[in-house]
């Protein structure tokens, strides 16, 4: 083979070089490239660092401005003027400024029947004394109260988008009545909202095994007693697994200061919980009808209480129910997950039975029955219809709670004894004696442990 010459030669080496340089840029050039069309989350995955205490914290992510409000509607303009050269403009953080105004309009309670009617027609007609129990100025300061929080949290949350209410949280109430029957002078707290869904609360004496937990749950309720059996709560592991692993966590030596911190706060509300698992049963949103009312209620004189007896009316179905748990401050409207599920079969922890303002809750203060128990239906049946006795009757029957959580299983019999083993037990007193088992009791709506006889 002839050899090139030199000129070829070289010319060669440019060319490959060349190549490279070429394919050097390409790749440099496709990396640019897709780092300024890749999505902002993949930019700013790294971890942002904390900002000051003194100011608000930054806004990030992906932001639609547009969609960024949960039915807030935006105006939104930019106006510039003149400033000075832009390096002395950068420095300056008054010269880019967002200015966020949030103009709510305070929503104006319904007072009369007229009013009231227009939530629910039904309603004049199911209560028949309901006109006779408004007075002159039958508005509860529930009500101003509550919205008064409302806009207090926007204030202090306005910073965080995130974490706004929605405009339909915002207006969730329509009205808070203080109503009394003229002749009985029975008081009633008549409240008109939306109904969202509560399934918090466990019991392991009457469900030993848990029913799922959505996000959110909470495996308490504020109506609560002490447990009734040695059966551990269903949700009691996984509450001890959660604090183990949270002080595995905290004696690791890995572990920053600041986590540290965190965890000793976690490690103390997870004993706590623990504790209260041990020693107490709860409601159980599942199979309980009970209602949510707002924290705050409790605070005033004529408010609810937890175990208060209340009615949910909606369409023309007065269902019985208790005051079951306390919620936020700055929401009203909330139900626990069987009542939502007989008023609307597709009812689920994420998908509330009724959206509109609705539903009509009627609480009768200071009724509460006390020490708490769990809860016994045909009573609540009974308590709640001489309540709705006493405020002039109702034109139709109250809805009836049946129970849906099924019976403890039947002990397994056990064989008679031979006169053998009868005289062999008798020397052994611990294999005599035996417990008394749970049986259902026709007049409790949930079973009950039987008495032991003799006491």
């Amino acid at each position: 083979m002839a050899k090139l010459p030199l000129r070829a030669l070289r010319r060669l080496v440019l060319v490959i070089a060349a190549i490279l340089v070429a394919l050097i840029l390409y790749r440099w050039v496709s990396q640019e490239r897709l780092q300024y069309f890749a999505p902002r989350e993949e930019l700013t995955a790294t971890p942002t660092p904390e900002p000051s205490p003194t100011r608000p914290p930054p806004i990030g992510g992906k932001l639609d401005t547009g969609r960024l409000f949960s039915g807030i509607t935006l105006h939104s303009s930019v106006e510039p003027t003149p400033g000075a050269d832009a390096t002395t403009e950068r420095l300056d953080p008054e010269s880019y400024v967002l200015e966020l105004k949030l103009k709510p309009r305070v929503p104006t309670p319904n007072r009369t029947i007229e009013e009231l009617a227009k939530v629910n027609p039904k309603l004049p007609e199911l209560l028949p004394a309901l006109s006779t129990m408004l007075p002159t100025e039958p508005v509860s300061p529930l009500f101003a109260q509550l919205y008064e929080t409302k806009i207090r949290m926007l204030r202090e949350n306005l910073n965080r988008l995130d974490v706004l209410l929605s405009r339909h949280n915002f207006f969730d109430c329509q009205t808070i009545l203080q109503l009394q029957h003229p002749q009985t002078h029975r008081k009633a707290l008549l409240l008109q909202a939306d109904m969202d869904v509560d399934a918090d609360g466990s019991d392991g004496d009457r469900m030993p095994a848990g029913a799922g937990a959505p996000t959110n749950f909470k495996p308490f309720t504020s109506y609560r007693w002490m447990k009734k059996t040695a059966q551990p709560n269903p949700y009691l592991a996984g509450t001890e697994d959660k604090l183990k692993k949270a002080e595995d966590e905290f004696a690791a030596k890995t572990t920053t200061a600041d986590r540290k911190r965190d965890l000793r706060n976690a490690i103390t509300q997870l004993r706590a919980e623990v504790n209260t698992l041990k020693k107490f049963s709860f409601l159980i949103g599942t199979t309980d009808p009970y209602i949510v009312i707002p924290g705050a209620f409790a605070h005033e004189h004529d408010g609810a209480r937890t175990g208060d007896y209340a009615l949910v009316i909606l369409g023309d179905t007065i269902y019985p129910a208790i005051v079951g748990d306390i919620g936020p401050n700055d929401k009203v409207g909330e139900a626990s997950f069987r009542i939502a599920k007989e008023i609307n079969p597709q009812s689920t922890p994420y998908n509330r039975p009724v959206s509109e303002l609705k539903a009509t809750y009627l609480i009768f203060p200071g009724t509460a029955d006390t020490p708490f128990g769990p809860p016994d239906l045909e009573k609540l049946q009974a308590r709640c219809q001489k309540l709705v006795d006493e405020i002039g009757g109702a034109s139709v029957p109250l809805h009836h709670w049946e129970n849906i959580i099924p019976p403890p299983p039947s002990p397994t019999p056990t064989a008679s004894p031979s006169p053998s083993a009868t005289s062999t037990s008798s020397a052994s007193p611990a294999a005599s004696s035996t417990s008394p088992t749970p049986s259902v009791s026709a007049t409790f709506a949930f079973p009950i442990p039987s008495p032991t006889p003799g006491k």
